[in-house]
């Protein structure tokens, strides 16, 4: 039984700024991912916001918001067999420093805030993630 996915994929401010999003989408393709939609874009900080809604009541929140709307970033639709799980896995623990060799953020992560991508945290989460980002 297939069990296709799609999850929410952000390439953050401090990667896109290191011109790492061409080497960042090779990893996703290179482990089964499709790339359905991206785009290079910069949000407004009421609409970062908007997207770390679910985190409004954390200490870090204003500071996450303030981060993603600090220059660009690519949004992208990812597709494949368990694709939220899966991206999780390929990112790797929030803190780079706790990140598996082999991730996203052990590679290219700066730090617990700069940790250079996102990605969806539950298949509900990414249907609303990706709406935020791809509203046709």
């Amino acid at each position: 039984m297939s069990n296709l996915e799609q999850t929410l994929s952000i390439i953050k401010p401090d990667a896109v700024e290191r011109n790492l999003d061409d080497e960042i989408k090779e990893i996703f393709k290179s482990k089964d991912f499709i790339i359905l939609k991206e785009k290079k874009i910069q949000i407004e900080k009421s609409e970062a916001e908007k997207f770390y809604k679910v985190h409004e009541t954390k200490p870090f929140y204003n500071d996450l918001c303030t981060y993603l709307s600090s220059g660009p970033i690519v949004v992208m639709v990812l597709e494949k067999e368990n694709a939220v799980l899966a991206n999780r896995k390929l990112m790797g623990a929030t803190n780079p420093k706790d990140a598996e060799d082999g991730t996203i953020r052990k590679k290219y992560g700066i730090s617990i805030d700069k940790n250079s991508v996102h990605g969806s945290d539950s298949v509900e989460n990414a249907k609303i993630e990706i709406d935020f980002f791809f509203k046709d």
